[in-house]
């Protein structure tokens, strides 16, 4: 039981006329009264609050959380009081969150109940540990609160952001993806597998129309030619310190992640294979490539626990593993992060080792930070210096770009937030260019 605050005002009052029959009696007497009847109020209340156990309360949300989405939780609570109350609902989440806000003030009549929603966005995978719903009810008196202890506690795996292959999904199928950005790429030359004959359509390559199906429907009717199918494409993350740096709350290998298991979505939808490759100072996770119902299950399970360390990276035992584990000719999709063109140059005959054997696609980051602070004016001289410091940063990432490219290296530089979009059309240019 908790005294409510209004219980506390009728007290200070009751105080104040005691005090005051010392200048006026019959205020003595008045006050003594009026602490009786409080006392019976107060009774009256405990009564009508603890004579039944009055409220329900329990949580309702998903097995599993998206990493970097904003995921809903639903509290109900039902009352079985005869009468009106007010409750106070305190659901005690992850302390990861860091949150102590999640407070709600609902009021529910005889017999109602009521359901409140909030939203969680998580940051790091792992196990998120939820604990009790704290409901404090009071009656229509007011000066006493009763506590209820409700739901047990529970936890929840934050995984990469699945929700992000909703999205894709449902706009794949409504063919609705340059919504998110993907650009619709026009074939260049041709397959010699035929799949259909559709109507022409702008944009259309003239050179496809079928001249004798469009004599026939008395309309353009162009052929259309179908990719090559399961070639195979392998996202190699790196795991190292040159990941841990943070945007908007997720680090870079959160966002690599998240990257890489919607590039593998839509790889499966093109009808190729989709692989994964984790490494750090060893060689770490292999997952063979493949296209097969379930496989995004197994590539969730495979990145779940994934953390970056605080160790070099070891390109040269990449190199090794590949050139065990993949015989096939594949599109290797490398995430990293490289400060300084020195970085590169010290990995360089690794990449070129890879880009020998494979097709590779070097995946790095642009500063998203950096880059509006240069577009800032400076003010005085040390902001001139910064600027010219924060200038050379941005100069050395765009050198990283041209040195890979005078070698033959693909290469994508990207902010985290527009990497999956970024990703995705980078490799139907290349699909489409027959550079795979």
């Amino acid at each position: 039981m908790f005294l409510a605050r209004r219980f506390y005002i009728a007290l200070v009052l009751v105080i104040l006329l005691l005090g005051s029959g010392y200048v006026f009696a019959p205020f003595f007497v008045i006050g003594q009264w009026s602490l009786f009847v409080l006392l019976l109020v107060v009774l009256a209340d405990v009564y009508s609050l603890y004579r039944i156990r009055g409220i329900r309360a329990f949580r309702q949300c998903a097995d599993r959380f998206s990493n970097g989405d904003e995921n809903e939780v639903s509290i109900r609570v039902e009352s079985s009081y005869p009468h009106p109350v007010s409750l106070e609902i305190i659901d005690e989440i992850p302390f990861i969150f860091q949150k102590r806000d999640v407070d709600f003030q609902v009021k529910l009549g005889a017999n109602e109940g009521k359901t409140v929603t909030y939203r969680l966005r998580p940051t790091h995978r792992g196990v998120y540990s939820f604990g009790h719903i704290r409901v404090f009810v009071t009656g229509k008196i007011g000066l006493v609160s009763r506590r209820y202890t409700c739901a047990e506690p529970l936890d929840i795996k934050v995984y990469p952001s699945y929700l992000m292959l909703h999205q894709y999904e449902l706009l794949a199928i409504s063919d609705n993806l340059t919504e998110l950005g993907i650009k619709r790429i026009r074939r260049v030359g041709h397959h010699t597998e035929f799949e259909q004959i559709k109507e022409y359509v702008k944009g259309d390559d003239y050179r496809t129309i079928n001249w004798k199906a469009s004599a026939r429907r008395h309309e353009l009717m162009v052929n259309v030619y179908q990719d090559e199918r399961s070639q195979q494409i392998y996202n190699v993350i790196d795991k190292g310190r040159v990941m841990q740096q943070a945007f908007g709350g997720m680090t870079l290998l959160d966002y690599a992640i998240n990257a890489s298991l919607v590039l593998s979505y839509v790889t499966m939808r093109k009808e190729d294979k989709a692989g994964l490759v984790t490494f750090d100072e060893h060689f770490d996770t292999f997952v063979p490539a493949s296209k097969q119902s379930g496989y995004m299950q197994t590539l969730l399970e495979s990145l779940y626990s994934q953390q970056t360390t605080f160790g070099e990276t070891d390109f040269s035992a990449l190199c090794v593993h590949l050139n065990k584990h993949v015989s096939k000719r594949s599109l290797l999709v490398l995430y990293t992060n490289f400060s300084s063109i020195g970085g590169m140059n010290r990995q360089l005959s690794y990449l070129k080792q890879l880009n020998r054997q494979h097709r590779l696609l070097v995946v790095f980051f642009e500063d998203a930070d950096l880059k509006e602070y240069i577009a800032q004016p400076a003010k005085d001289t040390e902001g001139y210096y910064r600027h010219v410091i924060a200038e050379k940063f941005a100069y050395e990432k765009r050198l990283i770009v041209s040195t890979l490219k005078q070698h033959g290296i693909y290469s994508l530089l990207t902010t985290p937030e527009n990497l999956s979009i970024d990703v995705i059309n980078k490799y139907l240019e290349m699909k489409s260019r027959q550079l795979l």
